[in-house]
């Protein structure tokens, strides 16, 4: 073997190399790209308001990927978020003037409940995931309005405990950014070192597998299902302590919002493979495109959606990619 062979192929092994890098680190160079691009671009988007601004904004949306991710890491799609953040934010502002403990408990109550109906729902009848979360979904939507008679609730005597979660900060960082990050680390440690965690991802690989394996695969759709109910009440709760009202209209479109970082973030729509960093990542991004797009008043705002929709497809075809180099 000569030279020149010797070189080539060692040109196409550090090629492949950079390849399988970018592939495999997608999500944290799509980050930088972005963050590098709007430093320069803009004035004031390295400024300290600014980014913490950015990191207030995405908390929310932040929770509910995160429960999102769980429910995708098993095969499976919750449509039902948006309304559950909303339902839970209207109850919070409905009882923050009578009970501090109240406003927080109820609504968190809802969001679990309605989760561990649609888990049931999913795994008692038999309901694929997409028609069973539609329709509480709709029905959530539904009595958000009925509990407000379609019009904001304000909160005439917001305490200081509520407006804390919200609107207090801990060394400068929000606080609903500490709480998403928190819950993020949680989520990890949950998906690496513990069984639960494991059986998630059996879920996701090969459901028939993980009956095989022993696994109790109907309880732990339910348990996914439910986490991601009660941290859509918990983003409803904080939005509500944010904003100073409960909206029966807030989070609308929140879940398309959702399943978007979720994937921007690596984890496969087929369920079985994802990080919660990785989501983290999708969430910021999405975070820092609406922030780019919102500081340039040249852009017309509904260049956020195609901007999305564009960055979503792309996730899903290095996937769809990748995994059809895996299975060849």
């Amino acid at each position: 073997m000569n030279s020149s062979t010797l070189s080539i192929i060692k040109k196409k092994t550090f090629l492949q190399i950079i390849f399988k890098f970018i592939q495999s680190n997608t999500p944290l160079i799509t980050l930088i790209v972005l963050f590098l691009f709007a430093t320069f671009r803009y004035e004031y988007f390295f400024s300290m308001f600014n980014l913490v601004n950015i990191l207030r904004q995405v908390s929310m949306l932040g929770l509910i990927s995160v429960g999102m991710t769980f429910v995708i890491l098993t095969g499976g799609i919750d449509l039902s978020v948006g309304s559950i953040m909303a339902l839970a934010g209207v109850w919070a502002a409905n009882l923050s003037g009578v009970s501090l403990t109240l406003c927080f408990l109820i609504p968190f109550l809802i969001g679990v409940f309605l989760g561990f109906i649609n888990g049931l729902i999913i795994t008692k009848l038999n309901i694929t995931p997409f028609l069973a979360t539609l329709a509480i979904m709709i029905g959530a939507r539904g009595l958000a309005h009925v509990s407000t008679g379609e019009v904001s609730i304000r909160i005439e005597q917001l305490s200081a405990g509520f407006l804390l979660l919200g609107k207090g900060k801990i060394l400068g960082i929000p606080l609903p950014a500490i709480i998403f990050i928190l819950v993020v680390v949680i989520a990890s440690f949950i998906a690496k070192y513990t069984k639960f965690g494991r059986s998630v991802y059996a879920v996701g690989g090969n459901e028939e597998a993980a009956k095989v394996m022993g696994l109790n695969v109907n309880r732990i759709k339910v348990i996914v299902y439910t986490i991601s109910g009660s941290l859509a009440s918990l983003a409803g709760i904080i939005l509500t302590s944010r904003l100073g009202a409960g909206q029966p209209v807030a989070g609308q479109g929140w879940e398309l919002d959702a399943i978007a970082a979720t994937v921007i973030g690596g984890t496969l729509l087929t369920g079985g493979k994802g990080k919660f960093s990785g989501t983290l990542l999708g969430v910021l991004i999405i975070g820092i495109m609406t922030n780019i797009l919102n500081m340039d008043k040249n852009i017309n705002t509904w260049w956020e959606y195609v901007v999305k929709g564009i960055v979503l497809l792309i996730a899903v075809i290095i996937q769809s990619q990748t995994e059809e180099k895996k299975l060849g």
